[in-house]
């Protein structure tokens, strides 16, 4: 019964908006919802976060992953413990290891430089382009020849919009329907400031992660720098703080139960306009799929770390991420089944196709037509997903795909720059540098040998017009484990490039230089990159179909919203979105019911002494002597550590602010409870929450234990 009930309370919420706190919305939709807004308490004019270039919409920042928000007019950036993790990680050594110990730096000389890739990014403007892009195609074009003329409109668009220090890039919403391009402040130059350390800044771990009632003291800071002129640049001792325009102001008394409360930030991706066979594809194939993998893949590091201790800290942001993507799988797998998710899909695909009859024009009735050709192309495409999975764990060993990557990009330099394949233009060229640096941090030949070895098993396995012949020449007889393994260590013995010097030194290398190293990463990279182009351009081609026939399901899926008077939020894209509601509880199952908040006084009841449990002892002990400093709610009488709010939240909304009906800083956003995270394909409103650390938490940890004072008079935080 209760799946039944469940599905119905979903289908609920995708037939329409009426609980209005399912959305992400994108900043020009909100005066659609003010009303809305008001009613749940924004204080905030509506119109206001449509300006981007105001408060508070002018302090939010994305770090390419993750959100993050500046909080000092010098350049102070605020965000998850697990977002800086790769700075940490970056400078980090078996001897000094920062992700345990925590790192705080007292004076600006003291922040550490994050690795080459860090980058901060201040969006600044939002244009729709769908006539530029639509201009470009017609309804005659190929999959393939739709692919590149998107492509190159999105090219040309984006060389008109870049300058000295800025990005552009064009985003597809509603899977083509609509295009927008958005320019950003690419500031290059991003430093370590502060972290708590791991017992803090993880407490609860992996068996927390996705949980509530949670503990974690998620934050870190970091600085954005520029040069001495203002203008972006790569990292060097003379840079100055950057300056932002607007900076969050922090309310240091938080939110309480009820109260209205908003995230701003990049999500990454979700898939709530995906069809019930897509749906069907995760549950059966992708998911379990991806599980075992993942699985397999930290088991190598896991075997590796204990007989190295260098592999655990190389390593350690990639088993973070890991084992979240682990744990996430799993609850979206049980999520999905729960919610009978491809039920729930196929009857609101029925009732839009029903509506589509109804309407009786002949636009109408091709709509529906398309919606049958897009099923036939998600089967299509699901035919190679083994072959394009398995060639792509093959490619994923940093030796062989930086191979590749030089092998590409030696072939596009000669190239002009909207002729150059995307990701090889000269936009993109210091961003492959920057992965060439840092890799030797991230990096241990024999785990990388191992990750080939692992994908060359599977790719074995496939049928042999699935494979690869320049890649077959190469393994010759090869197919058990053990011959596996001798052929690629023969392989890495033939190659320089896991020495930095070097694959710096091909970085500008030509075609012709290339061709001729004796480098044995190079011989099979030359071999087999014509291949993978291949493959690639077919990938592309059936993009274009699919281009085709995606926007018009989601014509017929806005018509048919518009026809009972409901907005319709894109899904996400990693592009700025507002979500909004209000701080609550959860009833997640028969008998248990959660409060909205998580005090200290759990710290204590969790603490076991071994890690992920191990709260420092001087925290311990200050939470038993009620040290406060102020910093303790009055309405609850204790201190806060986390807080829970019926915000749609999901992957990338990481490090973004939770702020209060004034647009006040008063948490930041890390996590979602376990039945929140198939949210991703349905929002339930009843069960999905996300998870905040509070800031009076926050506060408290760096004024009492760790003494990063200077940081809170840098954010104006009045003294204690």
């Amino acid at each position: 019964m209760r799946r039944v009930l469940l599905a119905a309370a979903l289908t609920a919420g995708l037939a329409g908006t009426a609980h209005a706190v399912e959305g992400m919305w994108q900043p020009a939709q909100l005066p659609k919802i003010a009303d809305t807004l008001k009613q749940h308490g924004l204080k905030l004019d509506p119109k206001t976060l449509t300006d981007l270039t105001a408060y508070p919409m002018g302090a939010i920042v994305s770090l390419g992953g993750c959100t993050a928000s500046f909080v000092s007019p010098d350049g102070l950036i605020v965000t998850n413990h697990h977002c800086g993790y790769g700075a940490l990680q970056y400078n980090s050594t078996p001897q000094k290891n920062l992700i345990v110990d925590g790192f705080l730096a007292k004076t600006r000389a003291d922040e550490l430089q994050g690795s080459p890739d860090m980058r901060v990014f201040v969006t600044e403007e939002i244009r729709d382009v769908t006539r530029d892009v639509n201009a470009k195609l017609n309804d005659q074009m190929s999959g393939a020849e739709r692919y590149k003329a998107i492509e190159l409109a999105i090219k040309q668009l984006v060389k008109g919009c870049e300058s000295d220090g800025y990005r552009c890039d064009v985003y597809s919403f509603h899977g083509g329907y609509s295009y927008q391009l958005i320019k950003q402040l690419e500031i290059k130059d991003v430093r370590m400031v502060y972290a708590p350390p791991e017992s803090i800044g993880k407490f609860g771990g992996d068996i927390d992660n996705w949980m509530w009632p949670r503990h974690t003291g998620d934050f870190s800071y970091l600085r954005a720098y520029v040069s001495k002129d203002g203008k972006s640049a790569t990292y060097a001792k003379d840079n100055v703080p950057y300056h932002p325009k607007h900076v969050l102001k922090v309310n240091p008394q938080g939110v309480e139960n009820g109260d209205y409360v908003m995230v701003v930030g990049y999500p990454g991706r979700t898939n709530r306009y995906r069809l019930a066979d897509e749906v069907q594809s995760s549950i059966d194939w992708v998911y379990p799929t991806q599980i075992k993998i993942y699985q397999d893949t930290l088991n190598i590091i896991d075997s590796a770390g204990k007989a190295d201790p260098k592999v655990t800290v190389k390593y350690a942001s990639m088993v973070a991420g890991l084992n979240n993507y682990l744990k996430n799988f799993g609850g979206q797998l049980e999520g999905l089944r729960r919610a009978d998710a491809v039920n729930v899909k196929r009857a609101q695909e029925t009732r839009l196709e029903a509506w589509l009859k109804q309407q009786g024009a002949a636009e109408n009735t091709a709509l529906a037509a398309d919606i049958g050709k897009l099923r036939q192309q998600i089967a299509a495409d699901q035919a190679d997903r083994e072959r394009n999975l398995d060639i792509g764990l093959v490619s994923r060993s940093s030796m062989f795909s930086t191979a590749v990557r030089l092998v590409h990009l030696a072939k596009e330099r000669p190239k002009a720059d909207l002729e150059r394949d995307a990701g090889y233009q000269q936009r993109d060229w210091v961003r492959i540098e920057g992965g060439l640096k840092q890799m030797e941090r991230r990096f241990d030949p024999k785990v990388d040998q191992q990750f080939m070895v692992y994908g060359l098993q599977r790719y074995v396995t496939l049928p042999q017009d699935q494979r690869l012949p320049a890649l077959d020449a190469w393994l010759g007889d090869a197919k058990t484990e053990v011959q596996l393994t001798q052929k690629v260590a023969a392989l890495y013995a033939g190659s320089q490039l896991g020495n930095t010097d070097d694959r710096l030194k091909w970085f500008n290398a030509d075609s012709k230089a290339i061709d001729a190293s004796n480098d044995s990463m190079f011989k099979l990279a030359r071999a087999v990159q014509p291949q993978l182009q291949k493959l690639e351009d077919e990938n592309d081609a059936r993009a274009g179909e699919m281009g085709k026939l995606r926007p018009r399901y989601m014509q017929a899926m806005i018509a048919w919203k518009d026809s009972q008077h409901l907005p319709i939020y894109p899904d996400a894209n990693s592009s700025l979105r507002v979500t909004f509601g209000n701080v609550q509880g959860v009833a997640p199952r028969d008998g248990v019911s959660y409060s909205p908040f998580t005090t200290v006084q759990g710290i204590v009841e969790k603490d076991t002494g071994v890690e992920p449990f191990d709260a420092p002892k001087a925290e311990i002990a200050a939470i038993k002597a009620k040290a406060f400093d102020g910093y303790a709610s009055k309405k609850q009488g204790t201190l806060p550590v986390d807080f829970l709010a019926d915000l749609d939240i999901t992957g990338g909304n990481s490090g973004s602010p939770a702020m209060d009906a004034n647009g006040q800083l008063v948490g930041l956003a890390f996590d979602g409870n376990w039945e929140s995270v198939s949210g991703d394909w349905l929002f339930n409103p009843a069960l999905n929450r996300s998870i905040q650390v509070d800031v009076r938490y926050m506060l408290w940890v760096m004024h009492h234990l760790d003494h990063a004072d200077n940081l809170l008079k840098e954010m104006g935080v009045p003294a204690k």
